[in-house]
């Protein structure tokens, strides 16, 4: 175990660290998880840096920016194509309610043609005419939405 994990448990504990430090101006009162003032960090880390590490994690983050960039802006056309496609559904669906209202009309009104034509038609008046014409449904009712 390295030296700056041991803490009091061996005798051992990390000087550079107090338990509550102040960091002015961050707001913070406790260093973050993981965080090791530059002259304390791990060896491995000390040594291993390089100034290609800076280059690589520039990259990355250039990398991740594009990516979020361009996942945004496909979010954002997909919410638009959607929004375009809504209004034109509402529009048909406009333009459907506009033809059942006529075409409603259009049914009262011939109805109403067919009772006024019933009334003096000749062959359902005729004596000879043996079969019982039974009453018709209103066609009206039928088709309506309910």
């Amino acid at each position: 175990m390295p030296r700056w994990d041991r803490g009091k448990k061996h005798g051992l504990q990390n000087t550079h660290c107090v338990s509550q430090p102040e960091f002015p101006g961050s707001g913070r009162r406790t260093p973050k998880a993981g965080w090791h003032p530059p002259d304390l960090q791990p060896p491995w880390r000390r040594l291993a840096w390089s100034p290609e590490d800076d280059d690589r994690k520039v990259r990355r983050r250039e990398k991740n920016r594009v990516a979020a960039q361009r996942s945004r802006k496909k979010q954002t056309q997909k919410a638009d194509k959607l929004h375009e496609e809504y209004e034109c559904l509402e529009q048909e669906n406009t333009m459907l309610r506009r033809e059942i209202g006529k075409l409603t009309e259009e049914l009262k009104h011939l109805t109403e043609a067919l009772k006024e034509h019933e009334k003096m038609c000749p062959l359902l008046l005729c004596p000879m005419n043996f079969v019982p014409v039974p009453p018709r449904p209103d066609p009206v009712a039928g088709c309506l939405p309910r």
